[in-house]
């Protein structure tokens, strides 16, 4: 029977190497006693390995994510102990290339022929980045709704104190929730690109107009930034670091309080953009950490979409935060 017949059976064998092979999976081997490891050419391009018949278990351990290497050294140990299918995740390392892979196999006995331990590698990088930024999202969708409510009652607090009726408390606290709405509308990211680009002042002030006193102390916020304009991907990203900033401020800052006063100011030049956010006049202030979410969120914000940095000055007299933005960067 001629191999081209797709009658003979190493005709279906190839049939179904080509399906694995489209599917991304890689085939491996591993000679328990000897350490011995075989993998098909799926296998070597997914570690990035040159094609040999000395591969150990040993070379491919090299390449996992330090973070992940005990772990899956032990599991793979243990696997003849594992009574059916197992599966194991983990991150390798090809130069500045992080890649997730899934192990897969049976345990025990049920695994094992003349010696060797069979199984897959599967390439879930894709997956897994999709999880993360899942994970990230509902962390950040979480930490919002906290600080909206926070926010809320910080403003009910903050109305209270300007205001002498209960008419009067209750249409400047509406006019400020609405305020912050608009504002929030700018925190969140549009689809299909629809934000447009804004004065970078303007920016700020619309952010800001929910937390400023229209009566006895109107005008303790103050906003003096270069004339720029800012593109709708880093107006967003530029939004969101502001609500942070003001957040915090009404919850613990020179916003908590009818004497405390809050400057933004700024200056430019052709590469760069520096805004100083200066309070005074709020509570004593004793630093606060970088633990948080929030603050994870701050530097995540100015550090990767903003390409610049933030600097904290826990001044006893009111918190002073310099952001130093790539100015490239604030135009996309």
């Amino acid at each position: 029977m001629p191999f081209g017949d797709e009658s003979h059976p190493l005709w279906e064998v190839s049939k179904l190497h080509r399906a694995l092979h489209a599917a991304g999976v890689a085939l491996w081997s591993w000679t328990v006693d000897t350490d011995a490891f075989a993998m098909d050419d799926q296998g070597y391009a997914l570690w990035g390995l040159p094609q040999s018949d000395e591969v150990t278990f040993e070379d491919l351990s090299s390449r996992i994510h330090p973070a992940d290497r005990d772990r899956v050294q032990a599991a793979f140990t243990a696997t003849r102990a594992i009574v059916g299918a197992y599966e194991i995740d983990f991150r390798i390392l090809l130069g500045d290339e992080v890649r997730w892979i899934s192990a897969r196999g049976l345990g025990s006995d049920e695994g094992m022929h003349r010696g060797q331990m069979s199984g897959v590698f599967l390439d879930v990088t894709g997956r897994k980045q999709a999880e993360e930024g899942h994970e990230l999202l509902a962390g950040e969708m979480s930490h919002r709704v906290k600080n909206l409510l926070a926010i809320a009652a910080g403003l009910t607090n903050l109305t209270s104190r300007s205001t002498t009726t209960v008419e009067d408390m209750a249409k400047e606290l509406t006019d400020r929730l609405t305020a912050l709405g608009r504002a929030h509308d700018l925190v969140r990211p549009l689809p299909g690109h629809q934000g447009r680009a804004a004065l970078l002042g303007d920016l700020i002030a619309v952010l800001l107009a929910p937390y400023d006193d229209s009566g006895a102390f109107s005008g303790r916020i103050r906003v003096a930034v270069p004339r720029m304009g800012i593109g709708e991907g880093a107006a967003t990203t530029l939004a969101l670091v502001i609500h942070e900033l003001a957040t915090n401020s009404l919850k613990y800052g020179s916003l908590s309080v009818d004497e405390g006063v809050l400057d933004v100011s700024g200056t430019a030049s052709d590469s760069e953009v520096c805004i100083i956010w200066t309070e005074r006049g709020g509570p004593e202030v004793k630093s606060a950490g970088g633990d948080g979410y929030g603050s994870k969120l701050l530097n995540r914000s100015v550090t990767r979409q903003l390409g610049g940095t933030l600097k904290t000055d826990w001044s006893t007299d009111g918190v002073i935060v310099t952001l130093a933005l790539d100015a490239g960067k604030l135009a996309a």
